[in-house]
C-alpha cells in the first residue's frame, strides 16, 4: 500500500503541471462498454488532472491501418491500446520504444510484462469458460470441453486457433507447460487438430464477445469460451482451468504520434496504480501494476484472472510463438474449418 501510494505521489508531482492551450491527445481502444470504462476510470481522471484532452477513438486492432499511418508519416493516434497485438506492432517497428525512466514508474512493479519494450502494461484479461448453472455436470477441466459424453450439448468456441490449439492438447493429455513444446512440431499441430475433429460437429462459433455470452444465454450451448466480464460472472457458472492468459493490454504509442510528450504523460497516469485499481470496480481485468492490488475491493479480487490461484492454473500465451507462427496457424485452421 506504502508502494502504492509513493509511486502516485511521484506521478502527481509528475504529471499535475499546466497543460498549454490546445493540449490534447488522441487514444484509440475497443469501444463498447470496456471503453466507457476507460472513459469514466482512466480518460477523464486524466484530463483533470493534466488538463489535457482526450479525443477518442475505437478501433478493431487492425495493424495494417496503423502501419498504413506510420509508413505514410500521417499518424493521427498518439495512444493504442493494443491489446495482444502489442507484440506484433512492435515486432514491425510501428510503435514507440518507451523510455521508463522518462515515464517516472517502477519497472519491475509490472513483472514479466514490464520487459516488453513498447508499452506499458494496463490490464490482464483470460479467455475463461462459462456454463450454464442448471447443467447436472458442470464442466471442471478443458478435457471436460472436449468430452460431450459426459456434457452433452453444443459448446462455443472463438472462430480463432488460439486459444483452441492449446486447448486441444491439453485436453489430450499434454501439461500445460510442454504446449508450445508440442505445438511447435508438425506433429504437435497435427495432433491439436485431431482433437478438435473430435467436437467441431458440436461447437458453434463466435466471433464477437457479446455473442459468445449470448450463444449461451439463450441455450444455443452448454458452454462457451469467452472473455471474462463481471455480468457474465453473475449470470453463468465459471471454469478457470487452463484459462487463457494473453499478454496483457498495452498502452503503446505509434511511431510519429503527433504529441509524443502529451502520449508519455498518459502512459505514465494510466500505469499508475489508482487508475488501475479503479477499473476493476466494473470490468474483472487484473492490474498490471502490482501495487494497484492493494487498493482492489477484496470482494472483486476472485474475480480477476491475475490473483495467484487462477494464474496457478492458467494457460500463459506464448506471444513470440504465435508472431512467429500466426499466418501459418490461422491459414490451417481456416481451411480446416472450410472443410
Amino acid at each position: 500500500m506504502a508502494g502504492a501510494l509513493a509511486v502516485t505521489g511521484l506521478m502527481a508531482s509528475a504529471l499535475i503541471e499546466p497543460a498549454l492551450a490546445g493540449d490534447q491527445l488522441t487514444i484509440v481502444s475497443w469501444g463498447a462498454v470496456y471503453q466507457q470504462v476507460l472513459h469514466k476510470y482512466v480518460f477523464e481522471p486524466f484530463t483533470r488532472t493534466t488538463g489535457i484532452k482526450v479525443t477518442e477513438a475505437v478501433y478493431s486492432g487492425e495493424i495494417a491501418k496503423l502501419r498504413a499511418m506510420v509508413e505514410s508519416k500521417t499518424v493521427s493516434w498518439d495512444v493504442v491500446d493494443a491489446g495482444s497485438n502489442a507484440w506484433m506492432m512492435c515486432d514491425q517497428g510501428l510503435l514507440e520504444t518507451i523510455d521508463w525512466k522518462k515515464l517516472g514508474l517502477d519497472r519491475a512493479k509490472f513483472g514479466d510484462a514490464g520487459r516488453f519494450d513498447c508499452g506499458v502494461p494496463g490490464q490482464f484479461n483470460s479467455t475463461i469458460v462459462y456454463y450454464d448453472k442448471k447443467l447436472p455436470t458442470s464442466p471442471k477441466t478443458i478435457a471436460d470441453v472436449f468430452d460431450t459424453k459426459k456434457i452433452p450439448g453444443k459448446r462455443g468456441l472463438w472462430k480463432n486457433p488460439y486459444p483452441n490449439l492449446e486447448w486441444a492438447l491439453i485436453a489430450d493429455g499434454v501439461p500445460i507447460k510442454d504446449v508450445y513444446k508440442v505445438l511447435s512440431t508438425p506433429e504437435g499441430v497435427d495432433r491439436a487438430f485431431k482433437r478438435l475433429d473430435t467436437i467441431k460437429n458440436d461447437v458453434i462459433w463466435w466471433t464477437a464477445g457479446a455473442q459468445s455470452k449470448q450463444l449461451l444465454a439463450d441455450g444455443q450451448v452448454v458452454m462457451t469460451a469467452s472473455w471474462t466480464s463481471k455480468e457474465a460472472d453473475k449470470q453463468f457458472g465459471t471454469m478457470w482451468d487452463a484459462a487463457q492468459s494473453g499478454a496483457p493490454s498495452y498502452w503503446t504509442i505509434p511511431k510519429g504520434s503527433p504529441h509524443l510528450e502529451e502520449a508519455y504523460k498518459f502512459l505514465a497516469f494510466a500505469g499508475s496504480p489508482q487508475p488501475q485499481a479503479d477499473l476493476t470496480r466494473e470490468m474483472p481485468y487484473g492490474p498490471a501494476n502490482k501495487d494497484a492490488m492493494a487498493l482492489v475491493d477484496p470482494e472483486v479480487l476472485p474475480t480477476l484472472p491475475n490473483t495467484p490461484e487462477h494464474d496457478a492454473v492458467a494457460l500463459h500465451m506464448d506471444q513470440p510463438f504465435w508472431i512467429e507462427n500466426g499466418d501459418e496457424l490461422r491459414q490451417r485452421f481456416t481451411a480446416w474449418l472450410a472443410k
